[in-house]
């Protein structure tokens, strides 16, 4: 058996973290590193699924309901604008291998990010 993702342990309480949102299946916290004003992390409860390519081929309606969250996360934290970022696989920075979205917002540079 593998060891829990920090995101299980986060939604267990073993490790300290503020939940902003939550419905029955996602919940979402602040990034630790925040890479825009709004940085916040949108994430299944559960860990089945190690990255967005496995999400959308095995639970299109979980993604739906990560997205749907994001959305409202970004008009309640932001101006509404948001980005939505999925890492898939070490090279592309992936650090946790428990799918979550990335929702940047609020006065995001344009070039910095991408175009």
């Amino acid at each position: 058996m593998s060891e829990s993702s920090i995101f299980t342990r986060i939604l267990e309480g073993e490790i300290p973290s503020e939940i902003i949102a939550e419905t029955e299946n996602v919940f979402a916290i602040r990034d630790i590193a925040p890479q825009a004003p709004v940085h916040l992390l949108v994430i299944p409860k559960d860990a089945q699924y190690r990255n967005v390519v496995e999400l959308a081929g095995g639970d299109p309606a979980l993604l739906t309901e990560m997205i749907g969250l994001a959305g409202t996360l970004a008009a309640e934290h932001g101006d509404g604008d948001f980005r939505l970022i999925f890492n898939t696989g070490a090279g592309a920075g992936q650090t946790v291998f428990h799918v979550h979205a990335h929702v940047l917002s609020g006065g995001l540079e344009e070039g910095r990010l991408g175009g």
